[in-house]
């Protein structure tokens, strides 16, 4: 906060404090050298809970007003104070989630509600450590891990010679010390035998009691409970001890801590004992520095084991682990995310401008379908190639089925299902950035098994949870995989496919029922493609795409074809069949990428589609599901998937937005029935498709193939490279309208 205070007006509201005024009343306590001021309200100590709120959120607004404050930053560290603040206008309110306050002793039983309350109304929200993250990060679309950081210039002290502090320099034997507050969350029992075990160490304990009766305190010669000491002085002590120590208590109140001492005591570079503390564990497990015990003989004899440690052995990986931590670094992170939070809280994003066609011919090129090939095509034919173009689209928009749009809430929505943007190709993303910047965005699919959410692919994680297993390795894995699959010769379909990779059991739960209502027939009757795509995994990968690249275009699919398009040489007509401009004869050439068959009037009949219908919810909730996408493959669903676009997008709101996918024969085609007959029909509409030289069939419905969308690029700017080589490509062959 002291680095906020170098650039902002910062003021801090304390707790209250009871007092025997007859009215309340704000103490002002400036920082020197600052921009931070301490406020201390003071309240009638007989007033009850409704009139002490009332009061509060008076001195509030009365601090406001007077220092002509206007939408301030709400920084909440706790849910309490969230009480009577929730009426102010704010540019952006921030939780500082530190700890799990409501599993604190005596914590307010109103503390849960509130923070319920806080966690709906936040813009932000850091959590102190990995663990709370993970508990808290399905309840918010902007939350942000922040283990403990360090002041390793001021800790880092100890390491040059600091004296000791003088109420311990004359300490006898090995000196073990602890500085924190002390209350339930520290485990009295360990430090009593530890002190009890060694009573040649001086076991030295630092901070104000809490929730704690001075009588229960252990009594020991060699055990030393010395109060409160200033921060600035905490390095004297450290200067002090041989072994730096975290008797933590393991029980509701350390569940989800994140120690701020371990850095402090590492930057200094002492060796420290912890009981288990997950984020202690996780963070720092793997350091020789740090030992991890858990009954009391294993903590004195890890104790006993770190006086022994050379720190010239164990001070190189310390200072590897917590050079990234110091408070440098997480203010800049920091106020990166608030920046980005007080923005959001004004506007999102603007919806592009579309520029609609004077149809004022002749052009060289009409494209159909203003979709990826399409919208491709249509760049590099004007701003490489120097043509003109007319680029239509029976719809009322550009993009295609990637079309995003703002919904009536304000949230950005795919209209035509979650479209995930992935590709190996360094020359597709190098033209595509020329229209957009990315947001990094991997994306994971779970799916509905009975109670449980699981992994998809199939990988270690979905197989331990659905079985109850340890599998602990990719070996024991890809073992238990082994003796599922059973043998499928020949592999002809995608039912084979699975069978034969995992077996019938899991090929039932996941594949089964949910190919079924994808694809309206059963996987025995549809080509092994279709199955082929999803992998099987013996790690715990949980991304659904591998590729090297995966990101989100950062302001919308939208956005980026409209910066695709914007050029003097396109002219686009929404809303138009293709017929009434083919048949006006604007230009000499058609790229088509709508469906082959329907440009040559299903001359040879109708070529087999899945389509979809979608239904999209806006809910008053932050999140719905942990995930972008959920899979429900259970045949008695009756829709495949429930996307969730925060996911996606990144974008905060109060609310979210939903959409159920149901696979239907009806509608506007998605996907090519890949079964051999269909193949069959297709070859005979490319033959005829050659006799017609003077139309280009490109994309997904030209070419009756499923491709992603940077292969439907690859797919435009190839077919671009081969057009610009023709040599009658560069001459200006036009008709006019």
């Amino acid at each position: 906060m002291s680095r906020f205070g170098r650039t902002r007006q910062i003021y801090f509201f304390e707790e209250h404090i009871p007092t025997d005024h007859h009215a309340p009343y704000l103490e002002y306590h400036p920082y020197e050298g600052t921009g931070i001021v301490s406020l201390r309200p003071r309240i009638p100590h007989h007033w009850d809970e409704a009139r002490r709120e009332a009061g509060l959120a008076g001195l509030l607004d009365m601090m406001l007003r007077l220092n002509g404050i206007v939408r301030p930053i709400l920084w909440f560290y706790s849910p309490v104070m969230f009480g009577f603040a929730r009426h102010v206008e704010a540019a952006a309110v921030v939780y500082d989630c530190m700890d799990e306050l409501a599993n604190f002793r005596f914590a307010p039983p109103n503390l849960k509600a509130l923070e319920a309350d806080l966690m709906e109304r936040a813009d932000l929200v850091l959590t102190g450590g990995a663990s709370l993250f993970e508990a808290r990060r399905h309840r918010h679309d902007n939350i942000h891990a922040f283990p403990s950081g360090v002041d390793i210039g001021h800790f880092g002290a100890v390491r040059e010679g600091l004296a000791p502090a003088a109420d311990i320099a004359q300490l006898p034997g090995k000196r073990l010390g602890y500085y924190g507050v002390i209350d339930e969350r520290i485990d009295l029992g360990l430090i009593d035998r530890l002190a009890e075990a060694k009573p040649d160490w001086s076991v030295i304990m630092v901070g104000p009691l809490a929730k704690i009766d001075p009588r229960d305190l252990p009594n020991r010669p060699n055990l030393h409970f010395l109060g409160q000491r200033a921060y600035a002085d905490l390095p004297h002590y450290l200067a002090g001890w041989d072994v730096a120590l975290m008797p933590f208590a393991i029980n509701d109140a350390t569940r989800f801590i994140s120690p701020t001492k371990t850095p402090e005591y590492l930057a200094a570079g002492l060796p420290v004992v912890s009981t288990p503390i997950t984020d202690v564990v996780e963070t720092y497990g793997d350091i020789d520095a740090v030992r991890i015990a858990a009954s009391p003989e294993d903590f004195i004899a890890a104790c006993e084991a770190a006086l022994a440690l050379d720190p010239a052995a164990y001070l190189p990986a310390v200072d590897v682990r917590i050079a990234s931590m110091g408070w440098d670094e997480s203010f800049r992170r920091i106020s990166t995310l608030l920046d980005a939070a007080v923005a959001n809280g004004q506007q999102w994003l603007t919806a592009p401008r579309i520029r609609r066609t004077r149809r004022d011919g002749p052009y060289d090129y009409l494209i159909v379908g203003a979709g990826f090939a399409g919208s491709v095509l249509a760049e590099r034919l004007a701003s490489d190639g120097g043509k003109r173009v007319l680029l239509c689209d029976r719809r009322p928009h550009i993009g295609g089925n990637a079309y995003d749009h703002f919904d009536r809430a304000g949230i950005l929505v795919h209209k035509y299902g979650p479209h995930i943007f992935h590709t190996n190709s360094e020359d597709i993303v190098a033209y595509l950035s020329r229209f957009t910047a990315w947001r990094p965005y991997e994306h994971r699919v779970l799916a509905a098994v009975g109670d449980h959410r699981v992994p998809m692919p199939i990988n270690r994680t979905t197989l331990n949870t659905l079985y109850g297993l340890g599998l602990a390795s990719d070996a024991e894995t890809e073992a238990f995989l082994q003796g599922r699959a059973e043998a499928v010769d020949p592999i002809s379909s995608a039912r084979d496919v699975v069978v034969s990779q995992v077996g019938s059991e899991l090929y039932r739960t996941f594949f089964e029922g949910y190919t079924r209502k994808q694809w309206g027939l059963d996987p025995s009757a549809l080509d092994k493609a279709v199955t082929a795509r999803v992998p099987t995994r013996f790690n715990t990968d949980d991304r659904y795409f591998l590729d090297r690249f995966q990101a989100m275009p950062l302001h919308g699919y939208t956005a980026m074809f409209e910066k695709m398009i914007d050029h003097d040489g396109i002219e686009l007509a929404l809303g138009v069949d293709h017929r009434e401009l083919r048949n006006q004869r604007l230009a000499p050439h058609t790229i088509f990428t709508g469906p082959i068959d329907e440009y040559f009037d299903h001359r040879f009949g109708a070529l087999p589609y899945r389509s979809l219908a979608f239904r999209h919810e806006t809910l008053d909730q932050r999140r719905f599901q942990p995930v972008a996408v959920v899979n429900y493959p259970a045949p008695e669903v009756p829709y495949t998937r429930i996307t969730e676009y925060k996911h996606l997008t990144g974008q905060v709101h109060r609310q979210t937005s939903i959409t159920y996918e149901f696979p239907q024969d009806d509608g506007d085609p998605y996907y090519p029935i890949p079964r051999p007959e269909n193949a069959a029909l297709y070859k005979r509409y490319e033959a005829l498709a050659h006799e017609h030289p003077q139309v280009t069939f490109v994309g997904r419905l030209g070419t009756y193939r499923y491709y992603n969308m940077d292969q439907v690029v690859g797919q435009a700017l190839a077919t671009y490279r081969r057009m610009s080589s023709v040599p009658e490509f560069r001459q200006t062959d036009a008709v006019s309208a």
